[in-house]
């Protein structure tokens, strides 16, 4: 499998990535490890999914919003590391803007995980942690964390 062919299939526009909402790095590398800040569902610079998981979003919808999430992920890390500097992904924390019965997190949580398998292949296997929360910034209905180690 080549990491490379496969990222740029998916026609990431480098220059449009969502950029840090507040006084932080999109990208920050300590030793091996490089964490890449909170990603929301932002495409061509605007919020998709916005709203409440189970009430405003379906869980189709959020798969699809957790997809966008990682799709940004993959950008900031090729835009600003290379993924031919990457050993791995390690962990994703994904939080959920979400009613109070809805408890389809991990369904929605495969969203990121199932693109990062498919187009990492061995390297994008890794952990996660999905927490339902009040709110998130935006009323976005999603919004991801990461970390990688270099090679």
């Amino acid at each position: 499998m080549n990491i490379l062919n496969n990222i740029n299939a998916l026609n990431i526009d480098y220059d449009n990535l969502p950029k840090p909402g507040g006084s932080y790095q999109a990208v920050n590398i300590r030793g091996k490890i490089v964490w890449v800040a909170i990603q929301f569902p932002i495409k061509n610079g605007q919020l998709q999914h916005s709203g409440r998981l189970g009430v405003d979003i379906s869980t189709a919808q959020g798969y699809e919003a957790a997809g966008i999430c990682a799709l940004n992920i993959i950008g900031q890390i090729q835009k600003h590391i290379g993924f031919e500097k990457i050993e791995g992904l390690n962990h994703l924390d994904i939080y959920f803007q979400n009613a109070e019965n809805w408890n389809e997190g991990p369904a929605v949580a495969n969203g990121a995980s199932d693109l990062f398998n498919q187009v990492l292949g061995d390297t994008g296997k890794h952990t996660r942690t999905i927490v339902g929360v009040h709110s998130l910034s935006r009323n976005s209905c999603i919004a991801i964390t990461s970390s990688f180690t270099l090679k």
